[in-house]
């Protein structure tokens, strides 16, 4: 994705993708690639979504 995704999208996009409310630290990080966002956005927009990381691996989230 070239342009940066704004948090409303993000938000959204996690919940349409993770509809079980729990997404992996790797999923995460994968996505914040993919995404071209920080792993930190990942962060809040899954609290904002009320989706837990489980499985972290460095801490990040």
């Amino acid at each position: 994705m070239s342009e940066k995704i704004d948090k409303e999208q993000l938000v959204q996009k996690l919940k349409e993708t993770y509809p079980g409310g729990r997404i992996s630290c790797t999923e995460a990080r994968e996505l914040a690639e993919k995404l071209n966002v920080d792993p930190g956005d990942i962060g809040k927009a899954c609290n904002e979504a009320k989706i837990k990381i489980f499985a972290c691996e460095l801490g990040c989230f």
